[in-house]
């Protein structure tokens, strides 16, 4: 088939504006539309036969259903306009969010190695309060860049643009490597990190960057809500399909009325809030989303100024 015809037959595609929207087939304007056309004629064909059995007039029938099929209509067309303008409305966000993330990682990287080389001190002596400035500094642009990172991945999800590749993984040694690499924030927290893994345990199937991240974000959630002096547990253990993986601390905790909304874009309890931890609130949203595409599932159990427990299940490697 020539490309000619292939955009023809795309033109022609009532759902082909559902992959500009980048939304799922269920929330597809032109679906929904040809969904409640459906519905409209079902309608149409039972009024008629409810009235032509209770009234005999075929005039008067004939006006009940184009009466009832044009108001059908109306409200067809109102509910699929404003579909296509929440659509719309998201596809822009999302495109916004893309365009400025990528314009803003360009000049914070520049920032970043400009700091970096004027704390090195090649390009002159540099004064004690100086440098505490430059490490501030510092601090900043590497939290704008996490921010920038976790907004690009949201915009990816949403768009089904996430990329993954699929491999063997041993979760056992991911784990060990993530908690060396938090022992100085978890040292200089007072957090004592425990470990609890059986031998032998299989392998997951998952994307190895991603699957580092998910860890990475629940390890740094639980260290950094705990204050003063506590204990962060990790326990991972095998199921008949699947690898469970819980982590434990003695932090904060979630509020009750707030737990319904823990996987939320921008979501911060206000316990968290009130000790000003640095924080997006983007982590657990795409801990879920990232989990969900890759076959697992993840859930919580917290009690305000108690504690709380995550929990994530990731497919055996068969």
């Amino acid at each position: 088939m020539s490309h000619l015809a292939k955009k023809i037959l795309e033109s022609l595609n009532p759902l082909t504006p559902c992959k500009k929207w980048g939304v799922p087939l269920r929330q597809c304007p032109q679906f929904l539309f040809l969904l409640m056309g459906v519905i409209i004629i079902g309608v149409i064909l039972a009024t008629y036969s409810i009235a032509v059995y209770q009234i005999g007039d075929p005039k008067i029938v004939a006006l009940i259903v184009l009466v009832i099929a044009f108001v059908l209509l109306i409200l067809d067309f109102i509910i699929t306009r404003s579909f296509e303008r929440i659509a719309e409305a998201s596809r822009m966000k999302t495109e916004f969010i893309n365009v400025v993330s990528h314009q803003l990682r360009s000049p914070l990287t520049n920032l970043r190695y400009s700091l970096e080389l004027l704390s090195s001190g090649k390009l002159g002596k540099i004064q004690e309060k100086q440098l505490e400035y430059f490490k501030i500094l510092e601090e900043n642009t590497q939290r704008m860049g996490d921010l920038i990172n976790d907004l690009l991945t949201v915009s990816r999800i949403e768009a089904g643009k996430l990329p993954l590749k699929k491999e063997e993984i041993s979760l056992g040694t991911l784990t060990k490597k993530i908690i060396l690499k938090f022992k100085p924030l978890a040292e200089a927290s007072n957090v004592k990190v425990e470990l609890r893994v059986p031998k032998n345990l299989p392998k997951v199937l998952s994307d190895s960057l991603w699957l580092e991240q998910i860890v990475e974000n629940l390890l740094d959630n639980a260290i950094r809500y705990i204050k003063n002096k506590g204990e962060v547990k990790i326990k991972i253990k095998a199921g008949a399909k699947k690898i469970y993986f819980e982590i434990q601390d003695n932090g904060v905790g979630i509020p009750r009325e707030e737990q319904k909304f823990i996987f939320q874009k921008f979501f911060r309890s206000g316990n968290v809030l009130k000790y000003q931890t640095d924080g997006s609130g983007l982590g657990l949203y795409i801990t879920k989303q990232i989990l969900r595409l890759m076959g697992g599932e993840v859930g919580f159990s917290s009690k305000e100024n108690k504690g709380s427990t995550f929990w994530f299940t990731i497919p055996i490697k068969l």
